[in-house]
């Protein structure tokens, strides 16, 4: 019931999001050729040539929009992130039509001696109309459901079998999502502590043995048990007990502790499997990512080749050392690579220390190497790891293998963090949490950005980054 609530939402945000496009093809081509915002230069083209392209756009945007997570259910998802998510597939969707009519030349016009081509200016205002018309009409969607769901308009009643740290996580994922129109009626556990007890406003009515009787008095759709793993005897007896109520029943598993990351269910051959350590980087997103990595790293490497030498110049200049320095970090899966910087501590500054933390104005960096780190442009060389494939532009910063080995024994869960790529920048790092910082709170937010990750989520944590300042968020 959860995965049909969940698409019959979808469907009617996919059904929103094409009337709107459609909505802003036809106000992109009232704006150009009848309104003319911008000046034409030839005769107004034929309508029909333009609809032309509309069957292109009904396939197109919706599997752009699908593979940025426009029709799945966030938890916690704000306006604005979704505004943002919107933003980059609608300028990918459009990037993508502009590419066809660039390279689809229609046939001439009777009489004409030019092939056809579209107005680049049309383009630019179906991308803007369709931005502001689509998330207009998602919010509208969104506001008109929470309106309907409070009004108790088609809503499926829950009953949680117990009240424990599994029962009360789905009832406030649940109680998340108001917008698929669930209710919970409250909670059954035989826990005697918890008999008047009540969590997130959800209260518990009674005992395991009287779910039957609050399933008629609530008149209860759908039973979610949530009971601990050594209760197995127990969901037998109640299994029994409403094999004849007309109740949808869910089994939900006692595996938080381990559920780390967000799970997926998996087959083998008829065999059920729950992945516990599923990340949202694979496939066509883990290509869309590295194409963004490629592009954005080559760029950034050409703008800057002419300054490298300056500064090459000034860190030779200072005590004839050598420029690069290679150090062993930790990346993707725990495989070790060495990562590229440009020197900033006098040559063999670890010898007698062995690896150890930086700390503010260290005594083992040079003058040019103080002002390199302030400014992070000692960083600079990580393009190319960017580039080779070793790093991405965002993802949690690597470490090096001894401190590794430290953390994972003191800090739960630290290496789910080398399931992505490492970053020249994270989601810990414009958050505050870098250099000589909480690794626990750095560990929560680099957690966080991979169990949410997208596209978007990438390109903010980028705009983050230059708009607080280089200086700020990269270490």
């Amino acid at each position: 019931m959860i995965r049909q609530r969940h698409r019959e939402t979808a469907a009617l945000f996919l059904l929103g999001d094409l009337v709107a496009t459609v909505a802003a093809f036809l106000a992109a081509w009232s704006l150009r050729f009848d309104v003319q915002v911008v000046p034409l230069t030839k005769e107004v083209p034929a309508f029909g040539r333009y609809l032309q392209l509309l069957p292109f756009i009904a396939v197109v945007w919706p599997i752009v929009f699908y593979f940025h997570g426009l029709y799945q259910i966030r938890r916690g998802q704000s306006r604005v992130e979704e505004f943002f998510s919107l933003f980059v597939a609608k300028l990918l969707a459009v990037v993508l039509l502009a590419g066809i009519t660039t390279f689809w030349r229609p046939a001439r016009e009777p009489g004409s001696l030019e092939y056809f081509t579209y107005s680049r200016w049309f383009l630019v205002l179906f991308f803007g109309v369709g931005v502001l018309s689509v998330a207009a009409t998602r919010f509208s969607l969104r506001a008109l459901l929470r309106s309907l769901r409070r009004r108790g308009h088609h809503l499926r009643k829950i009953l949680v079998v117990g009240a424990g740290v599994v029962g009360r996580e789905i009832t406030h994922k649940i109680l998340a999502h108001r917008e698929l129109g669930f209710e919970v009626v409250g909670f059954v556990d035989d826990d005697p502590g918890l008999a008047q007890a009540s969590f997130f406003g959800v209260p518990v009515l009674g005992r395991v043995a009287d779910t039957g009787e609050m399933i008629e008095r609530h008149g209860v759709d759908q039973l979610m048990i949530a009971l601990p793993l050594d209760a197995h005897k127990k969901i037998l007896r109640l299994l029994d007990q409403v094999s004849s109520e007309c109740v949808e029943i869910r089994l939900v598993p006692d595996l938080l502790q381990y559920a780390t990351l967000r799970a997926g269910l998996e087959d083998l051959d008829g065999t059920p499997m729950i992945n516990l350590s599923q990340v949202p980087l694979e496939g066509w997103q883990s290509l869309a990512k590295r194409g963004m990595d490629l592009l954005i790293s080559a760029a950034a490497i050409l703008c800057l080749l002419p300054v490298v030498p300056f500064i090459a110049l000034a860190i030779w200049l200072e005590d004839r050392g050598p420029v690069f320095y290679r150090q062993e970090r930790m990346g993707l899966d725990g495989r070790p690579f060495f990562i590229l910087k440009l020197r900033s501590m006098r040559v063999d500054a670890e010898v007698s220390t062995g690896p150890i933390w930086a700390v503010q104005d260290d005594p083992r960096r040079t003058r040019v190497g103080t002002f390199l780190r302030r400014s992070s442009l000692d960083e600079l060389p990580q393009l190319w790891n960017v580039f080779k494939g070793e790093m991405s532009l965002v993802g949690p910063r690597p470490e090096r293998p001894a401190f590794v080995s430290e953390f994972k024994h003191k800090i739960p869960n630290y290496m789910l963090r080398h399931r992505v790529k490492s970053g020249l920048t994270g989601w810990a790092q414009v958050n505050g949490w870098r250099g000589n910082t909480s690794i626990k709170k750095r560990i929560q937010f680099d957690l966080y950005y991979i169990e949410n990750w997208s596209l978007g989520l990438d390109l903010k944590i980028l705009w983050m980054t230059l708009r607080h300042g280089i200086v700020r968020n990269a270490y």
